[in-house]
């Protein structure tokens, strides 16, 4: 049944299926041909999404856009071109650092990219060529799901069980999330000078930064009040996503005073055919890992693999190896809740620290959204900016390989993953 599941899904995402409805028929097909009433279908999907902390998923993108409605954004990139602005590959550097700030709050890379699409490529076109002002608002994106609060991160969670809490994974991702703006950020300016980019942007001041630093300073307030909230237990991630839409509502209403009533419906609409997305896939992809699980796929693959290694080590570089691959063709949600019921508790028996595997696992499929020829953020901003595929791929090639770097610097030094998590006793 497995293999039949399978293939039909390789089949349907090759001729160009949405995955979710790709998965789904695969999971109808291994169905049917096991002789099960296809009424398990239903009742597993639906024991799938009804889960209260997968709810902080559409609260965290109803978040984020609010506040681009909000213009909060805009603040963001006043207060970060106020700090890095007027610097070899200033407008990169303010992309990068905005890119940070707002993936405190949007939790997802898709968010991000739309958010500093629409208000940096002006900016960006006006210093650097087309594919390379992409290329750094795609980079400057990928931070969504790397720094907290994640969707990424909840969904890994939920599928591992009570092996990994959302709060420590939260906490593992901002030492790499820092270490990865921070190298981003040398490349841009490494590149700025080889190609000799002229300066641009606000040059420093003491006073300017004070300013936008206080015109922000409600905006940078809020992941501090989310994530530390969820962290030290004062409430859950679910929670937490609500307290960050009723404070984007706040801001939005009355700081800035430019989200309006009449932008709310849209805003709902959009949060919901997102959330609709991943809910869909997290549904039918919980029936193809219900057919795995009867064909005792984990349990073969676990002998399998024990076969080859016994060494943990050995086993998170084949696990890295096979989410290279699995990360260019794959949309990263249906790999969450494919992959991580088979290899969490694999890692476990070999005796890896859950919190670290699950990061690693997380990682790798971020970095999957950058990479061809199934890299959403590449569709994305080139149906914002309308850059060719193959000059995107081109200039974001540098940004890719940096991130594979920082993956490689976790895997070897786990304390940059696990340090600050064992601080706040995960």
């Amino acid at each position: 049944m497995s293999a039949l599941a399978v293939s039909v899904f390789a089949v349907l995402a090759l001729i160009g299926a949405p995955l979710a409805f790709a998965i789904g028929l695969g999971a109808v097909a291994a169905l049917y041909m096991g002789g099960f009433d296809l009424v398990v279908l239903p009742q597993r999907m639906m024991f799938a999404v009804n889960s209260f902390p997968l709810m902080a998923i559409p609260l965290f993108m109803l978040a984020g856009e609010l506040m681009v409605k909000a213009g909060i954004v805009d603040r963001l990139v006043s207060f970060a071109n106020s700090l890095v602005g007027r610097v070899p590959g200033g407008v990169a550097h303010v992309t990068i650092v905005a890119g940070m700030v707002f993936a405190s709050v949007s939790g997802a890379a898709v968010a991000s990219a739309s958010a500093l699409g629409s208000t940096l490529v002006p900016a960006l076109r006006k210093t650097y060529p087309d594919g390379y002002s992409s290329a750094v608002i795609a980079s400057a994106a990928n931070l969504g799901p790397v720094i907290p609060p994640s969707n990424a991160m909840i969904v890994y969670a939920l599928m591992a069980g009570s092996s990994v809490s959302v709060g420590g994974m939260f906490m593992a991702g901002i030492v790499p999330g820092i270490i990865l703006a921070l190298g981003f950020m040398a490349l841009a300016t490494l590149i700025a000078k080889r190609r000799g980019y002229a300066l641009s942007g606000t040059p420093f001041s003491v006073r300017n930064a004070l300013i936008e630093t206080r015109r922000a300073g409600l905006i940078l307030m809020m992941p501090v009040i989310v994530v530390g909230g969820i962290v030290g237990g004062i409430f859950t991630a679910t929670e937490g996503a609500a307290i960050a839409v009723v404070y984007a509502l706040v801001v939005g209403l009355f700081v800035t005073r430019r989200l309006r009533v009449a932008d709310l419906p849209g805003c709902l609409f959009r949060a919901a055919v997102m959330a609709a997305m991943v809910g869909a896939l997290i549904a039918f992809a919980s029936v193809v890992t219900f057919v795995f699980t009867l064909d005792l796929v984990p349990m073969r693959l676990s002998s399998w693999i024990r076969d080859l290694t016994s060494d943990p080590m050995t086993f998170i570089l084949l696990v890295m190896a096979m989410l290279l691959v699995v990360g260019m063709l794959i949309e990263s949600n249906a790999a969450y809740i494919m992959l991580v019921p088979l290899f969490a508790p694999m890692a476990i028996s070999y005796g890896i620290d859950p919190l670290f595997f699950g990061f690693l696992f997380m990682y790798n499929l971020v970095v999957g959204m950058m990479t061809p020829p199934v890299g959403v953020l590449l569709f994305v901003m080139s149906g914002i900016t309308r850059v060719p595929m193959a000059q995107l791929t081109r200039e974001v090639a540098p940004f890719v390989a940096l991130q594979f770097g920082v993956l490689a610097l976790c895997v070897a030094f786990p304390p940059l993953v696990l340090w600050l998590p064992s601080l706040f006793g995960f």
